[in-house]
């Protein structure tokens, strides 16, 4: 493990913030049944694992097996490496991973269609859409549109995606094989990016030769959250991960479990609904200061929240001041709020990051780091907690989502 350079990873960006846009604001669309009448029950389990990545070069990364195919076929590949970001929407996968020939997506004029995802930590995705049959456990979810990340031959990135940026296209770039987004949209930009070219977000591109430009795009040929596609449990999902010591753990086992309240294994039970606005945020109040832009993201590897002159948390001096390094451990209180008025208490450590680092432990509960202005909960959040996601337009126990729950 390399603790100097770990970098910030992952977190999609609100359509708030001008230049980075990956999640869109998605809603309008009326609930839907979350699962298929007379469906017997499938297997709506996945493994998850937090280690270091197929790279070797992360902490706190939550990864995942997906099985892809060519639509309608048995001509099928599993990729395991992928990462479960809650932080963004839809399947990435890097190109060098992927075996398949799968059919691209083009735009309304037959043009060849690239997808731009910007993430918080500067980085970014493109590459072409493509559909495939995606299945995770006993779930599949057929002709969805995902991205190949990196794609030999396709244009370079327009200046509008990379904005300055550094790209995302390897194993060891992007610390995984690919991206599982699994946020509270159905879409990775939604009626954003359907609206007209002309008032597009650099999120889809129609491609002519080596030019790209941005591109209007329909709903149904945007990225989209696979679970949505299921035939049943489709209505959210939920993510278990165990209690991890103070100084972490060397790895850590959980389970990603498909549908709410639609299994036995997934019943909502007492857990808490956060509803979200509509860029998929709820409130959080810390030390007498409410913050609107607050978000649970597995696809962050700490705990981030304001600034280092703020919080009182001094930036680890080898890393660049992506992480927080206190003399002692800093122990928190913050209290979140969802739009629906239900609010909770969430106690929440600070350790020193570079001693952590030393442990040589990879699932981490007590990494932060600054980010001004907002609360990204990232993965430490989620540790000794079940947390579920509930998806927009789809009715749950706890009601039509988005909301998160815990």
């Amino acid at each position: 493990m390399r603790a100097p350079g770990f970098c910030r990873h992952r977190g999609a960006l609100p359509l708030s913030v001008a230049g980075l846009v990956a999640l869109a604001a998605c809603g309008g669309q009326g609930p839907t049944t979350p699962t298929s009448s007379g469906s017997p029950p499938v297997d709506n389990v996945a493994p998850l694992q937090v280690s270091s990545g197929p790279a070797d070069n992360t902490v706190n990364g939550l990864y995942v097996s997906v099985t892809i195919c060519v639509p309608g076929t048995s001509s099928c590949q599993t990729i395991d490496g992928v990462e479960v970001d809650t932080g963004s929407v839809g399947l990435r996968l890097l190109s060098s991973q992927v075996s398949l020939s799968l059919p691209p997506v083009s735009d309304g004029s037959g043009h060849a269609l690239g997808n731009c995802a910007s993430f918080a930590d500067k980085s970014y995705t493109w590459g072409p859409v493509v559909t495939a049959d995606v299945q995770i456990a006993g779930e599949k979810a057929a002709s969805v549109p995902i991205q190949l990340v990196g794609e030999a031959g396709f244009p370079d990135a327009p200046s509008a995606c990379s904005n300055g940026g550094t790209a995302a296209n390897t194993v060891s770039a992007l610390s995984a094989r690919g991206l599982l987004g699994l946020g509270v949209f159905r879409q990775d930009c939604g009626p954003a990016c359907s609206r007209g070219a002309s008032a597009a977000p650099p999120v889809y591109f129609g491609c002519v030769g080596s030019a790209c430009s941005a591109a209007s795009m329909p709903l149904s040929s945007q990225l989209q959250n696979p679970v949505w596609l299921f035939p049943q449990d489709n209505n959210g999902l939920l993510i278990g991960l165990p209690a991890i010591p103070a100084a972490g753990a060397s790895t850590a086992s959980g389970s990603l479990i498909f549908g709410i309240g639609t299994q036995t294994n997934n019943a909502l039970g007492s857990a808490r609904v956060y509803t979200t606005d509509a860029e998929g945020n709820f409130s959080t109040t810390f030390e007498g200061r409410t913050y609107s832009s607050s978000y649970l993201d597995t696809g962050s590897n700490g705990l981030y929240f304001l600034d280092s002159s703020t919080i009182g948390l001094p930036p680890c001096p080898r890393n660049d001041s992506d992480f927080s390094c206190p003399s002692s451990t800093v122990d928190y209180a913050a209290t979140n709020a969802g739009a629906n008025g239900v609010s909770g208490q969430v106690t929440f450590s600070v350790a020193n990051a570079e001693t952590l680092f030393r442990t040589g432990n990879n699932a981490l509960g007590t990494l932060g780091g600054p980010d001004t202005g907002e609360f990204d909960w990232g993965l430490p959040f989620f540790f000794g907690r079940t947390t579920f996601i509930a998806i927009e337009g789809q009715a749950t126990p706890g009601g039509t989502g988005p909301y998160w729950a815990y």
